[in-house]
């Protein structure tokens, strides 16, 4: 009988709070202006949920996913954006006899559309739309949870946006999007779901639909926020006891956390975040941690040089 596991759910959202102009925020890239980020990422748990059971990981010690992000976002016009990433992951414990994986994980690619922008109230209101599609770059193992780097599945997302800013600073954002999933392929030729045997090796994963809200206040040289999110499987199954998770559970996870930006110069900016999972179902209860920058290059006013 395999030792009690539990997931935590890896991908480039965990990275987004950290991010200028991302695909879940109300900010946007100039025309002709590229955003690159570079950040590393900790997140780490003892305990868990075992369905909506909260339980203590004493076989596996202290679980750690790690990743290091690279993510690029591009004005093509100053209401339409485009982004790309790719994370490397790997995956370990304190005291498991069992070896994490490492590899890069799922390739993303994002359009954000700033639909209406209106003054008033003393600032200005925008509603935006993001779609997004990824898929796994490696051949990485998706049935060895907690330790693997992800579900290799591949996802197709849409959110809207609305946000308000004020002309002073202030700003508030909230976010709602919904993410396919495909199928996956296992390493095995059955499993149970939902308590019923199934003689596959394909296994469903539960779409998800994922929201949140933040505060904060954002100037030329600094930024800095609050925010809550969360995210729910739309259906799915609970860990079995004494069995490790599998791509085929409800996953669920609310999480607080803060972010900060500073630009020591006009295109260089170092970022930091950390954030708690207060509540959750088949999830570990992470704290998460990070650390980047952001570096800006004016595109078109390369291209012209050139020529």
């Amino acid at each position: 009988m395999r030792k009690k596991f539990t997931t935590l759910l890896i991908g480039l959202t965990a990275s987004f709070h950290l991010a200028a102009q991302s695909p879940t925020d109300g900010l946007m890239m100039p025309q002709g202006q590229l955003c690159i980020l570079g950040q590393y990422t900790n997140s780490s748990w003892e305990n868990y949920w075992q369905g909506e059971t909260k339980r203590s990981n004493t076989n596996l010690g202290t679980v750690t996913t790690q990743n290091a992000m690279l993510m690029g976002n591009y004005g093509i016009t100053s209401d339409l954006n485009v982004m790309l990433g790719l994370p490397y992951v790997w995956t370990g414990s304190t005291k498991s006899y069992i070896t994490g994986q490492k590899g890069f994980q799922d390739l993303s690619l994002f359009l954000k559309y700033q639909i209406l922008e209106r003054k008033a109230l003393g600032g200005a209101f925008k509603i935006q739309a993001t779609g997004g599609l990824s898929t796994p770059v490696s051949n990485y193992t998706a049935d060895l949870m907690p330790f693997s780097i992800g579900v290799h599945s591949k996802t197709a997302s849409l959110r809207g946006i609305l946000n308000y800013t004020a002309n002073f600073g202030l700003y508030v954002t909230a976010e709602v999007g919904h993410t396919w999933r495909s199928n996956v392929t296992v390493d095995r030729d059955s499993y149970l779901f939902n308590n019923e045997l199934v003689e596959s090796d394909e296994m469903p994963v539960p779409n998800v639909l994922d929201y949140s809200a933040r505060i904060g206040y954002i100037k030329s040289r600094f930024q800095a926020e609050v925010w809550y999110d969360a995210f729910t499987g739309l259906t799915g199954d609970d860990i079995r006891y004494n069995e490790a998770p599998q791509a085929t559970n409800k996953m669920a996870a609310g999480q607080v956390g803060v972010f900060a930006k500073y630009f020591i110069t006009k295109r260089f900016a170092p970022l930091a975040s950390v954030s708690q999972v207060l509540s959750g179902r088949n999830a570990g209860e992470s704290l998460t941690w990070a650390a980047g920058f952001t570096y800006f290059l004016d595109v078109n006013k390369k291209a012209e040089a050139a020529n």
